[in-house]
């Protein structure tokens, strides 16, 4: 999938939602997790890898990056392989750079991606008012969870979170036109804070800027 963005804004919003305080050592299942690690990592980084299974069962190329965020809502999601893209946000505005393209678009971070799995993973606020939320039998040496949008959306349909030793460790997206995209959060280090300007992208002189409405 060329888009980072599509992956994003339809898996960012689960590591932004928060939850009740639980403590990781008193977790009795994934759901419990997940809470306890959105109340107690407030800003990380980390590596993915990530591909897309399409409704014909064609796989795409393999992509992988890094990620961070802090929050509420700041995330960065920068694609390094096999081809580079950033996309970010300082928690107001929305920014995706595509150094191929030399183009920059740029819009205001609407109620679209209150629901989408970026802010449930990087944001602040009840998982449970957007999603419902049931608890999978564990596998893989992972405690899994599901979350299905209450509104629908064709960007997200499903997505199932792998909680492995307090922190999630695998996402399977399924939007609405049958693709299935796997994301293994490969390393997740937590942070004390970033600098002011690490959830923004200033791009090259020359840059074709798109501000979107």
């Amino acid at each position: 999938m060329r888009s980072a963005l599509s992956v994003l804004v339809a898996t960012i919003t689960f590591f932004v939602l928060g939850a009740a305080s639980v403590s990781p050592a008193k977790a009795s299942s994934a759901l419990d997790e997940f809470k306890a690690f959105v109340q107690t990592v407030s800003a990380a980084r980390g590596t993915f890898k990530q591909f897309t299974v399409g409704p014909d069962g064609q796989t795409s190329r393999a992509q992988s990056g890094t990620y961070a965020f802090a929050r509420p809502g700041k995330f960065r999601w920068d694609t390094e392989q096999p081809y580079p893209q950033e996309v970010a946000s300082d928690g107001q505005t929305l920014y995706q750079y595509d150094p191929d393209l030399q183009q920059l678009t740029v819009r205001a971070l609407d109620q679209s991606i209150g629901s989408s799995p970026a802010a449930i993973l990087f944001g602040q606020g009840e998982l449970q008012d957007a999603f419902e939320v049931s608890v999978l039998p564990d596998d893989d040496g992972m405690r899994w969870l599901r979350a299905v949008p209450r509104e629908p959306d064709a960007g997200l349909t499903q997505l199932d979170i792998g909680m492995r030793q307090g922190r999630p460790a695998r996402l399977i997206l399924v939007d609405g036109f049958g693709q299935t995209t796997q994301v293994e959060l490969e390393t997740l280090r937590a942070q004390s804070g970033f600098d002011a300007n690490a959830f923004k992208i200033e791009p090259p002189a020359g840059t074709d800027v798109i501000r979107m409405q």
